[in-house]
């Protein structure tokens, strides 16, 4: 289908510096590896075949980059690397590794690629060849976006198998035989003689030799993890309650600190600590940018402390009330705030001359809310700043930090990450990491424990950016003709990128009118998707599935008005839409799992359905309600997505089952609102999830027929909110258009 829509000279600048910008590196720059980090301080004896694999005499490591954040990446790159290095799972450990160019994440290119070429004249192919050097030399760590499988899927197995005929040379060396008559199994090399060599005693030879570069990964018909079943290395660990996380790690003579920051995110006017200071435990109350810390001899004074305070904050840099911000966007749809057509097939203004549908959308601030508030540990001395927390952008850790101090460079920082109690993006941000060293730089040789209270992490989150959407559209004799969906929004880029020391990247804002126009529905013959950036809102950030978890919304709510104006079925009206096979798969295997016949599937129960292409994959969602006399109860979700390859099939029936229920959870209780300038909603009874009770059974398949191997943490929540919308609707008749649903009807 054609989704190259109207562009600016603007985004056409932007592909012409690409294209410059590409060339201007030179081959031998764009060749050149990154540096190995695992060849500082390497024990003797030992070696490193690569940045993501070191051998001793006692120790297989297998370095996991990617940020552990609940999703289960370590897992999965360990699979990954143990598929080709013949390792079974009990054979090694795992570290996350220090922050290194050698982790940049090449996998942001392709998404990249696909988003501006709805924009720029330029095919995604084209695209990604030019971004790919250019982040391959940027050299940024970085883990989101359902990019850690993609861009781990040949690296670690081309290192591993590096690695491991590596081995075979050093094993072929010690013991005079041919490398090409050796094998691998469980963690040794295998003489022709049947002998057994591990790996470890083959660890100092192998330092002499310099690693195997051409080498061929293995067949699927060879693979024993990838595909299969296969116990999560943190399993033990996390059942057990002995994973650390970084709210668990602790420091010799530590203190303890909690901040408490201008909630309107204006200037500290005025501060009395004397009450806090009288508290038991406290220590001290020092200044921070906004607004102060708590030092305490506990975590539980500190917070008694912050609660003790009485502040004098300054305004908000946004309006201060909630309908202020919904009448800001509704008035968005503006020239001047004009960013780009997404998608402009055919001749939507004539095709809409007499509209079936129009109506508006409305999608909230949400909180990230993980289980695990922010917090660090931090220690700053005359020449070092040590970190030690969860974080998806390691690299960018250094110098953001080092500028905190302005005494230090960003060689002098070292950033420990460690597993994360959730994140859904929380941990993107940098905020909490500034203040526990703007803390600890008053503190200098002392560690510092900081953690947020969980009303201070609802407070300071920078939520989902809000949004709006008018929709509009045509039917003829059964059938839609035409689909228009104009979304105004906050520019999360805008606001994101200042405070990780960012440049905002030039051109539209793709997560305005994610979900959106990726829908694949080209025989609607005039779609049409424009996008408007809306000023003066509460900053905001990445959240899971970013803007496709509101565009999904928006769209599969819109078609789903359209089809129901037709008269036409919401399944067989969208099969008949889709101009693209693995999407069309995708969504009739969803049907066929439910048994679909149409909204009303008898005995009192509805169903709802959706279909979101986002982060590169399909998935399709059914839901089916009922309405009773206390209210609407859900009963069943069939999911069916297509990320190509399946490396794990229970984590990613895992993902699924979470997505829906974080989607569905969000779209029926989720929101933040504004009043003063501040959050209204200070914790989890304000901003539930879905509660167990409410949970439905949820039934799960996955294809592997997209060209590309893909990610699978966000896409199946922005699907979640319509299909329930959907089946609400034809469970009641009535159609909702905002979230949370709970505004307007009551879940069992």
């Amino acid at each position: 289908m054609s989704r190259l829509g109207t562009f600016t000279r603007r985004t056409f600048l932007v592909g012409t510096a690409l294209v410059g910008g590409a060339a201007v590196f030179g081959t031998y720059a764009v060749a050149r590896p990154h540096p190995n980090p695992l060849d500082e301080d390497l024990a003797e004896g030992a070696v490193a075949f690569n940045p993501w694999i070191k051998i001793d005499s006692e120790t297989i490591t297998l370095i996991t980059p990617h940020a552990e954040i609940g999703q289960g990446v370590e897992h999965m790159q360990a699979i990954l690397m143990a598929e080709e290095l013949d390792l079974d799972l009990d054979q090694f450990v795992t570290q996350a590794g220090m922050p290194a160019a050698a982790y940049f994440n090449g996998a942001f290119a392709l998404e990249a690629a696909e988003v501006l070429s709805a924009t720029v004249p330029l095919p995604a192919t084209v695209l990604h060849a030019m971004l790919s050097p250019v982040l391959k030399l940027a050299g940024m760590q970085g883990t989101g976006g359902s990019t850690s499988v993609p861009d781990s899927w040949i690296k670690l197995r081309a290192a591993a198998a590096s690695a491991r005929e590596t081995l075979k040379l050093a094993a072929a060396q010690v013991h005079g035989v041919d490398a090409a008559s050796l094998a691998t199994e469980s963690g040794a090399v295998i003489l022709p003689n049947g002998a057994r060599i591990r790996y470890q005693d083959l660890a100092a030879t192998a330092a002499g030799i310099a690693p195997v570069q051409d080498v061929s990964l293995r067949q699927p018909d060879q693979w024993r993890y990838i595909g299969r079943p296969t116990e999560r290395i943190d399993m033990v660990a996390k059942c057990t309650g002995t994973q650390v996380y970084g709210i668990d790690v602790t420091a010799p003579d530590m203190v303890y600190a909690t901040p408490v920051v201008n909630p309107r995110r204006g200037p500290m006017l005025s501060y009395d600590a004397s009450e806090a200071l009288a508290v038991p435990g406290v220590r001290d109350v020092v200044e921070i940018t906004n607004g102060v810390a708590i030092i305490a001899d506990d975590t539980w004074a500190a917070f008694k402390g912050a609660r003790a305070m009485r502040f004098d904050w300054g305004p908000a840099p946004y309006h201060a009330e909630q309908d202020d911000h919904w009448a800001e966007a509704e008035a968005s749809f503006t020239d001047d705030r004009f960013q780009a057509a997404w998608r402009n097939d055919g001749d939507v203004e004539t095709a809409i001359a007499t509209p079936a549908v129009e109506a508006l959308y409305r999608a909230p601030y949400i909180a990230h809310q993980p289980l695990e508030p922010l917090g660090a540990l931090a220690l700053v001395t005359d020449d070092r700043i040590e970190v030690i927390a969860g974080h998806q952008q390691p690299t960018q850790v250094k110098p953001v930090l080092a500028q905190v101090t302005g005494a230090h460079t960003p060689d002098q920082v070292v950033f420990h990450n460690q597993h994360s109690g959730g994140s859904f993006g929380h941990r993107l941000e940098f905020e909490f990491l500034r203040q526990a060293v703007e803390v600890a730089n008053q503190m200098r040789g002392t560690p510092v424990k900081l953690t947020y209270s969980r009303e201070e992490d609802f407070a300071q989150d920078f939520p989902r950016h809000l949004a709006v959407a008018r929709g509009t559209g045509a039917v003829a004799n059964g059938q839609v003709t035409a689909i228009s969906l104009d979304v105004a929004g906050g520019s999360v880029f805008a606001s994101q990128m200042p405070r990780a020391n960012l440049p905002t990247p030039p051109g539209p804002d793709s997560q305005i009118t994610a979900g959106t126009f990726s829908a694949p529905y080209g025989n609607a013959v005039n779609f049409r998707v424009r996008g408007y950036a809306v000023p003066n809102l509460a900053p905001s950030s990445s959240w899971r599935a970013v803007g496709a978890s509101f565009g999904g919304f928006m769209i599969e709510t819109l078609v789903d008005e359209l089809i129901h104006a037709a008269g036409a079925d919401p399944v067989a009206e969208r099969l008949r839409l889709i101009d693209d096979p693995v999407s069309r798969q995708v969504l009739q295997t969803c049907a066929e799992m439910a048994n679909w016949s149409g909204p009303d599937r008898g005995n009192g129960r509805f169903a709802g359905v959706a279909l979101v292409h986002s982060f590169g994959v399909p998935c399709a969602e059914i839901v089916e309600v009922e309405m009773t006399d206390r209210g609407i109860k859900l009963h069943n979700v069939w999911a069916v997505a297509d990320p190509g390859t399946v490396v794990d099939p229970v984590n990613i029936e895992n993902h699924i089952q979470g997505g829906v229920v974080w989607g569905l959870g969000h779209a029926m209780n989720s929101e933040i609102t504004y009043r003063d300038g501040m959050a209204e909603q200070s914790n989890y009874h304000a901003a539930e999830g879905m509660r167990l009770y409410q949970a439905p059974a949820i039934h799960v398949r996955t294809l592997q027929n997209n060209l590309h191997i893909r990610g699978i943490g966000e896409p199946p929540v922005p699907p979640a909110f319509p299909a329930l919308g959907n089946a609400i609707f034809a469970a009641t008749g009535l159609r909702l258009r905002e979230t949370p649903f709970n505004k307007f009807v009551d879940f069992v």
